[in-house]
């Protein structure tokens, strides 16, 4: 999991909750002074709020990476520690920092790193008279900027959005779609894992949000520091490549929650359960690249399925607790299986009820995704909600920013969804309407730039 680290005020440099003036020679704004209080920044109280705070992050940082997201798992509640604490903890929220350049395994942030309360998904194509040099130029600007403001500092010529606002836990994580070898004539470094996902009989995929040159996902527990983020990166790309679609989502925010708990989705259910976690033996081997790839440039990196799932939520709400509950095949209050226990309590696949069917139904949602039913397939779930209105019937335009992390799309998401969409029980109040493939590949070395070795190599 990426390593977080909280900054801390020292004498003579800046305050954690400030940005600082980038090369361009705007001022330095500061933090905002705090209110006074009876104690100082190293009081027990304090400490305490931010070792809960921390401690929560590591523990969500694993079993928290969820459908639905993982941003409930991240705060203190005021029951728990008092107003004055809850404040304080709530503040510590922005002086968190993903570093740009993640300790484990060489792989960019934003993969293993607890999903945050905001995010945007974009993608760009590169300008008709791009080249593989222009691209390599727009990567080194990305680059450059996105360490800049994961370190809570600020580029040249900002806009002055965050200025007086912490990292937040930002992180930017870069991708390349299929299109993106032939433009730069590096087909022949095309993984074959980039081969275009097949065609399922439940997609309503509109072309003009699918796919894409190059792909950015944006995540943040503020809104204005991602927003910040996604103005920044989008002016730096001017005259080299063009915005082809534009998704925003959201999680629950740090703190919302009286503990940690996998959050729950549009449509009510705990969701996530069953995501591999990186204490797994196996977490590596399912979700990045191994040495033994044939494009070397993609050792250490993961591929990354983008799916915009519009849930049919108006059908779904008219369903009775009981009927959701058998087609996810999961309690609703707790997330348990329909066989007893807690929500990590493993499924009884084989369990029949008084009748002899299957206490768990064959075409329940939990059952067919389950790794047992897909010999062993899995993958990194780690997406966003997003609500765009309402459509001209009135139903809710809202649901899924399905993002999933895995070694080899071909058996882990496509061997999946091939299943569901055979027989989900859930299929009937979902509509898949955007999908994209990306290479992510692994984080740059100290002084350079994602994707060198591919674009340089």
């Amino acid at each position: 999991m990426s390593k977080q680290k909280s900054s801390k005020k020292a004498p003579g440099k800046k305050a954690p909750g400030a940005r600082s003036a980038g090369p361009g020679g705007a001022a330095t704004v500061p933090a905002p002074a705090a209110a006074p209080a009876p104690e100082t920044d190293s009081s027990p109280s304090l400490e305490l709020s931010r070792r809960r705070l921390l401690g929560t992050v590591g523990a969500a940082g694993a079993a928290g990476l969820v459908a639905g997201g993982a941003g409930g798992a991240l705060g203190v509640s005021a029951a728990q520690t008092g107003p004055q604490d809850a404040a304080k903890a709530v503040t510590s929220i922005g002086s968190t920092e993903v570093p740009f350049r993640t300790a484990r395994a060489g792989q960019q942030a934003g993969i293993t790193t607890p999903l945050q309360a905001t995010g945007h998904l974009v993608a760009f194509d590169l300008a008709p008279d791009a080249d593989r040099r222009t691209a390599a130029a727009l990567l080194r600007r990305w680059s450059r900027t996105a360490e800049e403001l994961m370190a809570g500092r600020t580029p040249d010529a900002d806009t002055g959005v965050a200025l007086d606002a912490g990292p937040s836990s930002l992180t930017v994580t870069f991708g390349f779609g299929h299109s993106f070898f032939g433009r730069t004539g590096l087909t022949k470094r095309r993984p074959v894992q980039l081969d275009p996902l097949p065609d399922f009989s439940a997609d309503a995929l509109d072309a003009g949000r699918s796919n894409g040159d190059l792909w950015i996902q944006i995540g943040a527990d503020d809104a204005l520091v991602a927003f910040h983020a996604l103005r920044a990166l989008q002016k730096d790309a001017a005259g080299s490549a063009r915005l082809r679609w534009q998704m925003n989502g959201f999680n629950r925010t740090p703190g919302a929650t009286a503990h940690p708990m996998t959050a729950r989705n549009l449509m009510g259910q705990i969701d996530g359960t069953n995501n591999p976690k990186p204490s797994d033996r196996d977490f590596d081997e399912r979700i990045f690249v191994g040495r033994d790839a044939e494009q070397d440039w993609m050792h250490g990196g993961s591929y990354a399925v983008v799916r915009r799932i519009r849930m049919l939520l108006d059908d779904w709400e008219k369903r009775s607790r009981h009927e959701q509950e058998r087609v996810i095949g999961r309690r609703k209050d707790n997330g348990a299986p329909l066989t007893g226990g807690s929500e990590t309590t493993p499924m009884r696949l084989d369990a029949s009820g008084p009748d002899g069917l299957p206490v768990i139904p064959a075409n329940a949602h939990a059952r067919i995704a389950a790794p047992e039913s897909n010999q062993g397939a899995a993958m990194l779930r780690r997406p966003f909600s997003f609500h765009d209105g309402f459509r001209e019937d009135g139903a809710p335009d809202a649901g899924l920013l399905f993002v999933c992390w895995q070694a080899d799309p071909l058996r882990a998401f496509t061997q999946v969804q091939r299943k569901l969409d055979r027989g989900d029980a859930l299929s009937r109040f979902l509509r898949h309407e955007a999908s994209g493939l990306y290479a992510v590949p692994p984080a740059a070395e100290p002084g350079d730039y994602v994707g060198r070795p591919l674009l340089e190599g």
